[in-house]
Order: C-alpha cells, then structure tokens, then sequence
C-alpha cells in the first residue's frame, strides 16, 4: 500500500503526519506551499478540488477532511491504538476531533485570515477580537478537560494531536494563552512524544526548503 500525506508547514496536515509516525506507516509527503496558493493550482486541486491540506493518497485514492482520514489510519493499524477501542468512548474522540475541526480550527482561521470573514476597511481587528473571544471560551472547556489528566483518554491518542495542533497554532497568534495551564502542560507533554519530535524536526526542514524557493 502506497501512502502519500499533503503537507504544510504549521497547518492541521500535522495531525495525520503523527498518527502516522505513531502507527510506523511507511509514507510520503508531498510539501504543499500555502503562502504560494499552491493549493489552488491545478495539479493540487485534482488531488483535492477542496483547495485543502490534509490529503492523504491511499493507493492513488486521495481521502480528505481530517477527522476521516484521524479514522482510517486508526483502523489500518489498530496496533498503535489511535482512537478508543470502546463505542462509546470512541465516539468522544471523534466529538473531539470534530470539534476541533469545525469549532476550534476556524476561530483560528480568523486569527490568522480575518478578511475572510469580513473584508470591509478597518474590520480586522474587530474580527480578531471576536474570534479571541470564542477561542478562549473554547480553551477554556478543553483546560477544564484536561484537569489532573495526561491525555483526554486513558491513553495517548489522535484527540491529542487535534488539539495539540490547535493550541499550538493558537499560541503563534497575539492572545497570551499561558493561563491555560493544562493545555500548557498538555502541548509540552505531547511535544516529548518521538512522533511530534519527528514532526517538528521535519517542519522545520520544509520551511527551510520553502525559504530556499
């Protein structure tokens, strides 16, 4: 089987590059330039008409949206143990990744891309400081999570990474999120992980090479 994971510097494609180090998968990547819109030229938007990273190529099928692709990689190799075992508190993985995806994700978009949301003159800041409000309600329900626990589960899972990334990618905005101490905690334990180390090791390297572009 031939796995290829689209991939960009900072972006969510992160969380599939762990669980895939985590499971040992064999993979490729092929870097994905976003401050070049690479991912609206044509040779990327025939991997995903989405204009999106992550995708990841399964034998030639390109599977897209985070969560499905956090699912599949579970079920290929279930001997990494990604995702709870039990329905139901595989179910509360999901709930988190989903939300991750589709509540935390896009508060951080507005943080990083507020034209997107309103691009009348002068309307960043607002826009910013709405989308601070929200993130921070957010943190605030995942830090009471957290409390007195490693991980959201009994064990290390791909909700751990979603969220990693999502804390981390918050932390590179204005907002001081140091007050969030178990989300703090959380993202310098997960950063002690092999897989993460791998990762950021490997970031590093692909803005270099953009750099170099």
């Amino acid at each position: 089987m031939k796995l290829t994971l689209t991939f960009s510097p900072m972006a969510c494609s992160v969380v599939p590059y762990v669980a895939l180090t985590e499971a040992g998968a064999t993979f490729d990547t092929l870097p994905v330039n976003l401050s070049k819109h690479e991912h609206h030229e044509p040779s990327y938007l025939k991997i995903n008409p989405k204009g999106k990273v992550p995708a990841l190529i399964i034998d030639g099928y390109p599977l897209t949206e985070n969560t499905a692709i956090q699912i599949w990689i579970a079920n290929q190799f279930p001997q990494a143990n990604l995702l709870p075992k039990d329905p139901l508190e595989f179910a509360k993985a999901i709930s988190i990744m989903s939300w991750c995806a589709a509540g935390i994700h896009p508060k951080l978009t507005q943080q990083a891309r507020p034209e997107r949301y309103c691009d009348l003159p002068e309307s960043a800041a607002s826009v910013q400081a709405l989308g601070s409000h929200s993130l921070f309600e957010m943190l605030e329900i995942a830090d009471s999570m957290l409390v007195n626990r490693e991980w959201f589960f009994d064990h290390f899972t791909s909700a751990d990474t979603y969220f990693y990334w999502c804390f981390r990618r918050g932390t590179q905005f204005k907002p001081n999120l140091s007050h969030f101490t178990n989300c703090m905690a959380h993202m310098q334990r997960i950063e002690q992980r092999p897989s993460v180390q791998k990762l950021l090791a490997y970031e590093k390297s692909v803005i270099a090479q953009f750099n170099k572009n």
